[in-house]
C-alpha cells in the first residue's frame, strides 16, 4: 500500500522504517530532511510537501505532537477522502480526527519507542471492521504485538506502554548501579541488569504465569533476594511507578481537552 508518514521524527522513522521493510511504499515528511537521509536506504521518499505526501497516498500516519494534529489536518483534510488517517499522537481522539477531516478511515493507535526494534507493544481504537481492520492490524503488527481496545482505554495506554519504556529505563539504570555499587565492572553490570530484564518479561509472556508466581520462584526463606525484596518494598516502588502510570494517563487526559 501506499502509506505517508507525517512527521518523521523519532517514532515517525521508526514507523517508516517498519512499513518500508513490510513491502509498503513509503513516502516521510519533515521540516529538517538531513536528519532522516538514512530512510532513502530503504526505498522511502522524503519531502518536506505534506499536500504532495498525503494526495499520493492510501494511508497517512499522523507521527506530529498533538498541538500540531490540527495545523496538518487543516492543510491536507481535503485530500483524505476514503483513506485511512493514523493518529500516534497523544490525547487525540476518534473524533476530533472526524470533525477537521469528516470523511477518513480513522484510527487512533499509541505505539512506543521498542518499535524501532519491532517489539512495540501498540494499542489502537476504531470503528473499522473486515477488510479495512485487517489493514489496520497489518500496518500495527510490523511494529510488533497490537491489540484493538475500547477508545476510553486509550489514555491509560498511552500512560502504561506508551510512557513505559522510559519507566523501564529509570529502573534499569538503577540496577546498573547498583551493581556498580557492589564492585561490578560497568559493562557486565550493564549486560546482567537488560539480561535479567529481558529474560523475566520472555518468562513471563511465555509461562503466562502472575509476576507473584515469578517472584517467589526466586525467593526463599532467608535467603538473598527477600533482603532486596525488603528494601523496594521500604522504597515504595510499586506505589511509586503506579503514581507514574497515573500522572502520565492523566497528562495525556488534559491534552484531549485542550482540543
Amino acid at each position: 500500500m501506499k502509506v505517508a508518514v507525517i512527521g518523521a521524527g523519532t517514532i515517525g522513522s521508526a514507523v517508516v522504517r517498519a512499513l518500508s521493510e513490510a513491502g509498503h511504499e513509503v513516502v516521510a515528511t519533515r521540516r529538517n530532511l538531513e536528519k532522516v537521509g538514512w530512510l532513502e536506504e530503504y526505498g522511502v521518499k522524503l519531502t518536506r510537501n505534506n499536500r504532495e505526501a498525503v494526495e499520493w497516498a492510501e494511508a497517512v500516519f499522523l507521527a506530529v505532537k498533538p498541538n500540531k494534529v490540527g495545523l496538518v489536518l487543516g492543510e491536507v483534510s481535503d485530500l483524505l477522502t476514503g483513506k485511512f488517517l493514523i493518529s500516534l499522537a497523544a490525547g487525540i481522539g476518534l473524533n476530533y480526527l472526524r470533525r477537521l477531516a469528516p470523511k477518513v478511515k480513522a484510527v487512533r493507535a499509541m505505539p512506543n519507542i521498542a518499535i524501532l526494534v519491532k517489539e512495540s507493544f501498540t494499542a489502537y481504537a476504531t470503528d473499522l471492521e473486515g477488510d479495512d481492520l485487517e489493514t489496520i492490524k497489518g500496518f500495527f503488527s510490523t511494529f510488533g504485538r497490537c491489540i484493538r481496545v475500547d477508545e476510553e482505554h486509550m489514555d491509560a495506554i498511552t500512560g502504561l506502554s506508551g510512557s513505559g519504556p522510559a519507566y523501564v529505563t529509570v529502573f534499569l539504570e538503577a540496577m546498573v548501579y547498583g551493581g556498580l555499587r557492589v564492585g561490578l565492572p560497568r559493562e557486565t553490570a550493564r549486560l546482567a541488569a537488560l539480561q535479567t530484564l529481558l529474560g523475566t518479561a520472555k518468562l513471563l509472556m511465555e509461562t503466562d504465569k502472575h509476576p507473584a508466581e515469578v517472584r517467589e520462584w526466586v525467593i526463599t526463606p532467608g535467603g538473598t533476594t527477600i533482603d532486596g525484596v525488603f528494601e523496594l518494598e521500604e522504597g515504595r516502588v510499586r506505589t511509586a511507578v503506579m503514581k507514574a502510570v497515573d500522572a502520565a494517563a492523566k497528562k495525556s487526559r488534559i491534552l484531549s481537552r485542550k482540543i
